[in-house]
């Protein structure tokens, strides 16, 4: 399979604008050095798996859609599919007191 990272870049670089986010700013979350972004997002430099995967976390996106442009309809919220991982982990005693935490909050209406 081919990957145009000139296409990678712009993708990158759109899914940045779109959050509003310098590329400093990217830089600094996704602990890359000065420019780094920059020569990404131009194709001159070409990210390592591990690289993709920080930059796909600071900006909240996936790496099918950074490589290919595919996005991931979601069935849900991103903080529901987290929960829900966390909470499937547990044992079932530790569940139910997270129901029945649920239950409480949900009372209080916070």
């Amino acid at each position: 399979m081919y990957v145009d990272y000139k296409e990678v870049g712009r993708r990158i670089a759109a899914r940045r604008k779109a959050l509003g986010l310098k590329q400093n700013k990217v830089n600094e979350m996704a602990e890359l050095s000065d420019k780094y972004l920059s020569n990404i997002e131009t194709a001159r430099s070409i990210p390592s798996i591990d690289v993709l995967m920080r930059i796909c976390k600071a900006l909240n996106t996936t790496p099918d859609h950074i490589l290919l442009g595919a996005v991931k309809k979601s069935s849900g919220s991103e903080i529901g599919k987290a929960i829900g991982e966390k909470v499937s982990s547990m044992s079932e005693k530790k569940q139910n007191i997270i129901i029945k935490m649920i239950d409480v909050i949900e009372g209080e209406n916070i």
